[in-house]
């Protein structure tokens, strides 16, 4: 029996959103209005091709790009949290999924030297064309109505626990960690023994705190422990190694 660690990265892992962090590639650290503008509610992952197409018209080096990912700051105690998650890889596996892109998680990770920490990154694929330019596709299609078009985390997460299940591994105990929308969705396929952590102050939080006010929240089952840091993780983390 194993314990499973589910991250979100952007304002989980990182204190920030690595998409927007990408603008500081550009001379002015800014994008124009007719690429601003061009965003449609639910189509983030067709905006940041965009995004990006802009910034290879710009002369932007894939090199430059790196550089400037790899300087995204860590949550307060993510690095230390991650780090005990690398020394104990026979009890707990890890995996994140995001709305980020393949590029910028290993970037970022490889920069920390945390990549080893993460079993696996179910995120938005990217590379480089031969242009010099990045391409960012879609993870997924799916038919959930309440997640973004190119991402649903209950439907990743259901999977990855059916390949482990096959595989023989079962969870003692899941902690989901994220913060935003597109982080309640997965939480309706955890148990009661489970732990969803909301980060404090951020959508998801606020999401289930309206959940636990309704009188028939049977869709939530676990139990919602929120956060300030990783420190506050780590802690329950290491607690329910002991248990």
């Amino acid at each position: 029996m194993k314990i499973l660690m589910v991250f979100d990265f952007d304002h989980t892992v990182v204190d920030d959103n690595s998409d927007t962090w990408v603008v500081r590639c550009l001379p002015g650290q800014t994008l124009p209005d007719s690429v601003k503008n061009s965003y449609k509610k639910g189509q983030w992952t067709k905006f940041m091709g965009q995004v990006m197409n802009y910034i290879g018209d710009q002369e932007v080096s894939p090199e430059r790009l790196r550089s400037v990912m790899e300087t995204i700051p860590f949550t307060a105690g993510m690095t230390d949290l991650l780090t005990f998650i690398l020394e104990n890889k026979s009890i707990v596996d890890c995996i994140i999924i995001s709305d980020s892109n393949t590029m910028f998680i290993d970037w970022i990770l490889h920069s920390a030297g945390l990549q080893t920490a993460v079993d696996q990154v179910f995120t938005n694929p990217a590379k480089f064309n031969e242009a010099g330019y990045m391409e960012v596709q879609c993870h997924h299609s799916h038919d959930c109505t309440r997640c973004p078009v190119n991402l649903c985390k209950k439907k990743v997460l259901e999977l990855y626990l059916s390949e482990r299940s096959d595989r023989g591994v079962e969870y003692e105990r899941i902690f989901y960690v994220g913060d935003g929308g597109n982080d309640l969705c997965p939480t309706s396929c955890l148990r009661e023994c489970d732990v969803v952590m909301p980060r404090k102050g951020y959508t998801l939080e606020k999401l289930l705190d309206k959940l636990q006010g309704q009188e028939d929240h049977a869709c939530l089952r676990a139990t919602v422990n929120a956060w300030n840091s990783g420190t506050e993780i780590l802690q329950e983390l290491k607690t329910s190694m002991q248990t």
